[in-house]
């Protein structure tokens, strides 16, 4: 791993001198994502340069992963994710960031084969030792996913920045990409919202010890049931709900497959007090963004209150798979995620046959 910068231990601060992680952070976890407007704006024409026809998977439908075909029956995964600290536990920090990049790999139906850290800091705020925590952290999520780290880099930083380079290997046939969604398509959600909510609380110190577990417990969930999905006869498309939210992950997915989704509003899984939270006013930036990109996209069969609209547009860090498969399939699907431990996932919708949209029932 190189190293940009260093720093002799007299300037190094004590760990008892340190501040919160999350005060260093002007957004964290997937809160930090430019919104959705924003980004398609920035990434305007670049879909436009020429890409060799072994590239299945782009920057062209706002994929999870990069793909690319290296014979008959293999192929590379490969993304990236990092961000600035949710959570003030470095060791948190660390796997949760790690398992965030990860379900990127897991997203597209791969198995991940190894991973480099991405590393920034700030050396005269953080003790060696907490940065070391941090990056221990992610290699618990790595363990756990059994791959290594096998390089990355540092530089000195502003800010605490921490994430992964990640790859996998997966057979072409079995990649399953966010727009590949059929009309009459049950979907299946696998974790519960709100890791934006509880976020937000934490930052302002009004999270239970209980809502930290909780926190803590749903992030650093790898989605390992992602390439056994991808290999069940009857699931069409695969993503990952993170920074853009239920609301916007679930577009990219209707925009890919042109078609509209509608979500059942009351089956969509919560965390315990992402709504009370939310009613108390503990909502990110990031939420507000993000309905300002695309809520004119969504329309409602029902009332919605302004915490619903909150709860929707909520980016999730290391969120769960959202999966688009056939009617037939969806015993199977539940089956698998069950038995990979995913107590929460639960059918929340369906794929029309309409225009492109999403619709709140």
């Amino acid at each position: 791993m190189t190293t940009a910068t260093a720093t002799t231990p007299a300037t190094m601060p004590s760990t008892a001198a340190e501040p919160r992680l999350t005060s260093l952070s002007h957004g964290g976890g997937c809160g930090c994502k430019i919104a959705p407007g924003v980004l398609s704006g920035i990434l305007r024409g670049t879909a436009a340069l020429p890409v060799p026809e072994a590239l299945l998977v782009g920057i062209e439908t706002s994929d999870d992963a990069a793909v690319y075909q290296l014979n008959e029956h293999q192929a590379i995964v490969a993304t990236t994710d990092f961000f600035m600290p949710i959570v003030d536990d470095p060791e948190d920090f660390g796997q949760i960031a790690a398992t965030n990049a990860i379900s990127d790999v897991y997203a597209m139906g791969a198995t991940p084969i190894f991973a480099l850290a991405l590393v920034g800091m700030p050396i005269n705020v953080l003790s060696v030792a907490t940065i070391g925590r941090i990056l221990e952290g992610g290699s618990k999520a790595c363990r756990a996913a059994g791959i290594p780290i096998a390089g990355g880099h540092t530089i000195d930083s502003v800010e605490a920045i921490y994430g992964l380079v990640a790859l996998g290997i997966v057979d072409p046939a079995h990649v399953k990409k966010n727009a590949a969604a059929q009309p009459g398509d049950v979907l299946v959600f696998g974790k519960p919202l709100g890791v934006g909510i509880y976020s937000a609380a934490l930052k302002k110190e009004k999270l239970s010890a209980e809502g930290y577990r909780q926190m803590v417990a749903t992030t650093t969930q790898l989605n390992t049931p992602g390439p056994r999905l991808a290999r069940l006869a009857g699931v069409h498309a695969m993503t990952d709900v993170t920074g853009f939210g239920l609301g916007g992950h679930a577009l990219e997915m209707s925009r890919g497959a042109g078609r509209g989704i509608r979500l059942d509003w009351a089956r969509v899984p919560m965390l315990t007090d992402a709504v009370a939270l939310a009613e108390a006013g503990f909502i990110t930036g990031a939420s507000g963004r993000n309905w300002a990109s695309y809520g004119s996209e969504i329309s409602f069969a029902r009332e919605i209150s302004a915490v619903d609209q909150a709860l929707l547009s909520d980016p999730q860090t290391s969120g769960g798979l959202l999966v688009a498969c056939a009617p037939e399939a969806v015993a199977g699907v539940l089956a698998i995620f069950a038995e990979e431990g995913f107590a929460a996932a639960t059918v929340i919708g369906e794929v029309g046959d309409g225009a492109p949209g999403l619709t709140i029932a």
